[in-house]
């Protein structure tokens, strides 16, 4: 058999009735590596994605697994970082250090404690090779098999998502070939997004973006007939690899562990896509294109075979020999429409057999002579790869199947497999779904039609509001402005209170209070791409800028005019919800309205669950650039009793102007899920919670930490923008003055944010000092240099151009002596995020390892109490109406 097949089982919800199906040996087989893997006990109660998500001891140390049950948890978290060498799981012995050589023990404390960026490398005292090393036991897709068996189907999608980010090959199919009973995965592809370069005939190009679910390309199959000395894995891994590169998104037999026996996994189909980037020197199709691989003998696989021919523009089979058994199963064939290619490497004595039945074939398969390939150990490698590349290209541009992994399940479901989205819970979310887009036909219109609270009433409230706030610090505020800023007030919240929920708003509102948890999570992710599509297709940029975009400096006169469009998402939907509860809230505090007709009071209760399930909430809104006081204080104190005890809080933000990658590094660093790429992201600041396992929060002195993202916020406008700039830095004000742990994300221009730096000046005269960590991120594969002490001065040196802050400027030195800021630890040069060139490019291992270290010196920094004093969220409340 071929080394490289490998396959899966898939679990979600009904996995306890579907092991009861197994025979006896394939459910003893099972059991026995989940139960060496130590996942027999999420086998009823599945992990969730909280559950990967908390802070524990592991998460500040770069270990390496020493039993098998270390095994899973050590691929969840290098995957969780996006870290490309999580396949190549292995563990050590347990090997105490007296055991070690002498010189080894030395150059192990030595790289414990010291990470050079310049080396771009991460220290890792197991990886010596005169370290003992047994052999593991487990082949690493089995052990994926395994995690997706113990997970709910939630968590298998952001495993996916990982996968797909790290450019590995994803399960499209897992099997069950005991009892039939597959399983096509379109629920789990769903969050899958990818850019590419699109250029029609005699049009100029662009990029798209779109969810590889619903994109239609050509596809072909490649699969293996009895016995194969040629492996599919490699074979495609070439075909999809430029010149001179090496892509491994297949797994093969040639890699780290990749001979190991399969116990659980058999019978797999994988799929993987090739993205033009508009580079002819990389791109090996003009198009995009899919590319399948089933793993097994298609003649144990029929059904999985079956599906292959009816959904791919093209059949590769490869195979040593054409015997009576196979003729007989190609020959039942003979009705489909697909084209298929033979791709031989013929046992001496066999070729005869082999010709006699491909002439037979010919005209039931429709093939010529052309259709078949043969290629021993003198074949030229790179040859025979172009060869088939031209082959692909040829049968795209005659007409062909193009399908989508949507039409895939279509075929799938008449074939008799099961898809993972026919579950009632996933349907009744969905139809709730559309119900509501099917009401927008355009999105400004359906902003001001159906989300009537926010827009120029809210920002005409958050205006006489924040005037207001202002008057605290006049000496002698005159007391009819004050008065009338009062009235102006209410007047508009009383007005706001007059609205009712639309009722887009309303089936929103139902959607996010089900009582099913799962339903729940299934609405909003329908949602989030369900808006993310309106609009589309449209054309995105590059994906290597992605992160270097800049808004336009200087400002807009009206400072709450966004500075880019911003897509309808999910946080108009609770902004809504806030401004119900904001006018209510107020006309109560003034008694204008009784306590005991209240209609939303619940409001941040069902907002709260949707943030311990994992969703950032909105903290400052984008749209009037002001935090909506009452809600988020609601949203706190319902936050305070969900937690109970467990309420101890630090709070980590990250600032910096959008597109220097403050979102993506705080994804990586934690698994979270703030938006990145300044098209696609919201402008408010959004917060996130993080929970810390309850056996290290004692050491760690918190139970929680509270991620704050600055979203579009910080503009990067200069003093020139007026009113612009001392709004941004009282915003930054208030997020740092929030903080316990502070990342100023920079790339390219080594000054501080104009507002940023204001904000620094301002809370230092306040005496709240939080930890600060500046970030500069290479956004441009440039060589990286060593935070050299002249380097430190120039990221600290106030920007020349901040002509209306001169008196800052003045202050500059002494904010850099009481911050600390020449310590090494603090400045952080992180390596390029790509690997390559997107969209068919990796996440880079550099980035990944880097970010894994600001990581675990953040957290070391918060468990030594660098970070200031950790507080509760009643004292965050409080707090948060002093800023």
């Amino acid at each position: 058999m071929e080394g490289d097949d490998c396959g899966f089982h898939y679990g979600d919800g009904t996995n306890e009735a579907q092991d009861n199906d197994f025979p006896t040996v394939e459910r003893s087989r099972l059991q026995e590596m989940l139960s060496l893997l130590g996942l027999e006990t999420y086998q009823a109660q599945k992990l969730t994605l909280q559950d990967s998500l908390q802070i524990s001891f592991d998460s500040m140390k770069n270990w390496a697994p020493q039993v098998p049950k270390d095994l899973p948890w050590h691929f969840l978290r290098k995957l969780q970082a996006l870290n490309a060498e999580a396949r190549n799981t292995t563990m050590v012995l347990d090997v105490p250090p007296e055991a070690w050589p002498a010189e080894k023990e030395s150059q192990a404390e030595e790289e414990m404690m010291y990470w050079d960026p310049a080396e771009d490398v991460a220290a890792d005292i197991y990886s010596f090779s005169e370290l003992p090393m047994p052999d593991t036991p487990v082949n690493p897709l089995d052990l994926l098999c395994a995690l997706l068996l113990s997970s709910d189907t939630f968590l298998q999608q952001e495993v996916l998502l990982k996968m797909s980010l790290c450019q590995f090959a994803l399960p499209l199919v897992l099997p069950d070939s005991e009892n039939h009973y597959h399983t096509f995965l379109l629920w789990a592809l769903r969050g899958v997004v990818r850019t590419w370069w699109f250029q029609p005939l005699r049009s100029l190009g662009s990029f798209r973006e779109d969810s590889v679910v619903l994109s239609r390309v050509p596809t072909f199959a490649f699969v293996r007939m009895d016995v194969s000395s040629n492996s599919k894995s490699q074979l495609l891994n070439a075909i999809l690899s430029p010149a001179r590169r090496q892509w491994d998104c297949f797994w093969h037999r040639d890699l780290n562990l990749g001979t190991n026996p399969r116990e659980i996994s058999d019978g797999l189909v994988e799929i993987s896509w090739f993205f033009p980037s508009g580079k002819e020197d990389l791109d090996v199709f003009p198009e995009p294109m899919a590319f399948l691989n089933l793993r097994g003998d298609i003649g144990s696989h029929w059904l999985q075979f079956k599906l292959l021919t009816e959904v791919s523009s093209a059949v590769f089979i490869l195979t040593d020999n054409i015997s009576k058994k196979e003729y007989k199963l190609l020959y039942s064939m003979k009705e489909s429409t697909t084209k298929y290619y033979f791709i031989l490497s013929p046992y001496r004595g066999k070729r005869n057999t082999n010709l006699r039945f491909l002439n037979r074939l010919i005209p039931v398969l429709k093939i010529d002579h052309s259709h078949v390939l043969v290629k021993v150990s003198s074949t030229d490698s790179e040859g025979f790869v172009r060869r088939i590349r031209a082959i692909m290209c040829s049968v795209a541009r005659s007409p062909c199947r193009r399908v989508s992994v949507e039409d895939m399940a279509h075929a799938a479901r008449k074939l008799g497999l099961r898809v993972d989205e026919d579950f009632e819970e996933c349907q009744k979310a969905k139809d709730r779904m559309e119900k509501i887009l099917r009401k927008i036909k355009d999105v400004d219109a359906y902003k001001r039609d159906e989300l009537r609270l926010q827009g120029e009433p809210a920002r005409r409230a958050a205006q006489a509001e924040r005037e207001f706030c202002q008057l605290q610090w006049v000496p002698e505020p005159p007391e009819k402005h004050r008065a009338e800023l009062r009235r102006r007030v209410l007047e508009l919240r009383v007005q706001q209170n007059g609205q009712e929920p639309t009722s887009g708003v309303q089936e929103f509102i139902l959607g996010i209070s089900s009582p099913s948890p799962s339903e729940r999570q299934y609405f909003l992710r329908w949602m989030e791409w369900g808006l993310a599509r309106l609009g589309q297709p449209r054309p995105r940029q590059p994906p290597e800028t992605l992160l270097t975009l800049r808004p336009k400096l200087g400002g807009p006169s009206d400072l709450t005019e966004p500075l880019w469009p911003e897509p309808l998402g999910v946080e108009h939907f609770l902004r809504e919800m806030g401004q119900f509860y904001e006018a209510e809230s107020c006309l109560i505090e003034a008694g204008r309205l009784p306590a005991g007709q209240r209609r939303f009071a619940h409001f941040p209760g069902v907002a709260v669950e949707l943030l311990l399930g994992g969703l950032p909430l909105e903290l400052v809104d984008g749209a009037t650039l002001s935090i909506p006081v009452r809600w988020v204080t609601g949203l706190l104190k319902e936050l305070h009793a969900r937690l109970d005890r467990r309420s101890r809080l630090v709070v980590l933000s990250a600032l910096g102007v959008p597109g220097t990658g403050k979102s993506t590094l705080l994804n990586t660093m934690f698994g979270l899920k703030f938006a990145t790429g300044r098209s696609c992201s919201p402008r408010g600041a959004f917060m996130q919670l993080l929970p810390v396992a309850e056996g290290f929060s004692q050491d760690l002195g918190c139970d929680q930490i509270l991620v704050i993202d600055s979203g579009g916020l910080i503009s990067g406008a200069l003093a020139s923008a007026g009113d612009r700039f001392e709004l941004e830095a009282s915003l930054a004000t208030l997020l740092m003055g929030l903080s316990n742990v502070t990342v100023v994300s920079l790339a390219e221009t080594k000054d501080i944010p104009p507002a940023v730096l204001h904000a620094f000046l301002r809370l230092e005269k306040m005496g709240h000092m939080p930890n600060y960590q500046f970030v500069y991120q290479n956004l441009h594969d440039l060589p990286v240099p060593s935070p050299k002490p002249r380097d430190r001065r120039q990221l600290l040196d106030p920007p020349s151009d901040l002509s209306r802050a001169t008196h800052l400027e003045k202050q500059g030195g002494g904010f850099r002596t009481l911050a600390g800021l020449a310590e090494r630890q603090h400045v952080w040069h992180i390596p390029a995020l790509w690997h390559g060139a997107p969209p068919m490019a990796a996440v880079s291992l550099g980035y990944s390892e880097a970010i894994f270290e600001l990581k675990r010196c953040l957290l070391e920094n918060i468990r030594n109490g660098l970070s200031n004093q950790n507080q509760n969220i009643q004292q965050l409340i409080e707090l948060l109406r002093r800023l």
